[in-house]
This record gives C-alpha cells, sequence and structure tokens, in this order.
C-alpha cells in the first residue's frame, strides 16, 4: 500500500473517533449533559454580544434560537461533523438537539466551532425544530489554536434564520457542499 493511503487511512481512523466522541454532550446523566449544553449556549451568546453588540437586542426580539457546538473534519474530497445544541423559544421553552452533517468538495482540516441560528418566525423555528435539514454550499478558511488566533464567521441569512458561527479551535482550509441534519435528542428531552 503506498505510503499515501496509509497516511489517509491513519487520518480517517482519528476523524472517526473525533466525530464519534464529540457526537453527544459531555457529562454523565442527563442533567449533567443538558447543563454543558446549557454552558455553551451562554459562552457562545455571550461571545458574540461582545463582537456584534446589536446582536443581543436581535435575539431578545426573535421567537427563538439555537446554538450548537459542532465538530468539522475535512479530509481531500469528503466532510463530516457531528455536534449537539439546544433552541430556545422566547417562551424560555428549551429542545435539546443532535447534528450530523456530511459533505463533499475540496479541504483538509478539523475545526471545532460553535454555531448561532436566531429565528425570524415562530414558523421559521418550529420547521427547524421538527424538521431540522438544512444543505447548501459552504466554503470556509479559518485557523486558530487555544486563545491564539480569531475565526468568527460572518452573518449568513438562509430561509428565514440568521446564523453567526465561531471557531473555538482548530485548522480548516475548505470549500464544500454539505447536508445536515438536526433532530431532537431523545435522552435529553423526555424523562
Amino acid at each position: 500500500m503506498p505510503a499515501i493511503f496509509r497516511v489517509l487511512t491513519r487520518l480517517l481512523i482519528i476523524s472517526q473517533v473525533a466525530l464519534i466522541t464529540a457526537c453527544a454532550a459531555p457529562g454523565q446523566t442527563r442533567d449533567e449533559q443538558r447543563q454543558h449544553i446549557q454552558q455553551t449556549e451562554r459562552q457562545v451568546l455571550n461571545e458574540l454580544y461582545q463582537l456584534k453588540p446589536d446582536l443581543r437586542g436581535d435575539v431578545a426580539k426573535a421567537p427563538g434560537y439555537a446554538v450548537f457546538s459542532n465538530v468539522n473534519v475535512n479530509l481531500l474530497l469528503a466532510s463530516a461533523s457531528t455536534g449537539y445544541g439546544v433552541a430556545v423559544g422566547n417562551s424560555g421553552a428549551r429542545t435539546y438537539m443532535k447534528m450530523g452533517e456530511v459533505g463533499l468538495g475540496l479541504g483538509l482540516g478539523i475545526k471545532d466551532f460553535r454555531a448561532l441560528f436566531v429565528f425570524d418566525s415562530p414558523a421559521v423555528m418550529e420547521r427547524f425544530v421538527e424538521k431540522g435539514w438544512s444543505f447548501g454550499g459552504h466554503a470556509d478558511a479559518a485557523a486558530k489554536a487555544q486563545e491564539k488566533g480569531v475565526a468568527v464567521g460572518g452573518e449568513v441569512v438562509m430561509d428565514g434564520m440568521r446564523v453567526y458561527q465561531l471557531t473555538e479551535s482548530g485548522i480548516a482550509l475548505q470549500a464544500t457542499l454539505k447536508g445536515t441534519k438536526y433532530w431532537k435528542d431523545r435522552d435529553l428531552n423526555f424523562d
């Protein structure tokens, strides 16, 4: 087997392990997982409010929002990511969710990022929570390690929602076409 294939095979195995471990929120119990998701939610909102102070008013006026933590792996022609999050209605009702994403396109890297979705109407939020599909092109360049570097995705407006992205860590250069599925986390929503 040529050396390049051995390297690619090892990278694929490492990426699959990273995706599997990132699929669930850390914590042993449902309450610990919910607390971790809520802590991530507060951190993402606080960071974005510092970077975009007007966003606080937009989120307060919106019928709801969602915050997700996501790990993305891109190896040459394929990308995959998995994550978790919560959708919060203006009534305070919370729906804990999972996400998965696959894509095709050129790229290389691993990236840990956070996303905020701000919904423009109750119908858009309900559709997101109940059906959760998103599909579209994606171009990205980000580099950040620990506290060094900054990568903030700009606002993207699509299908009745605005999406903001913060890169937590990782290095990625990619141009992919992705399909994303968001769904309710049965373990965290139902007692």
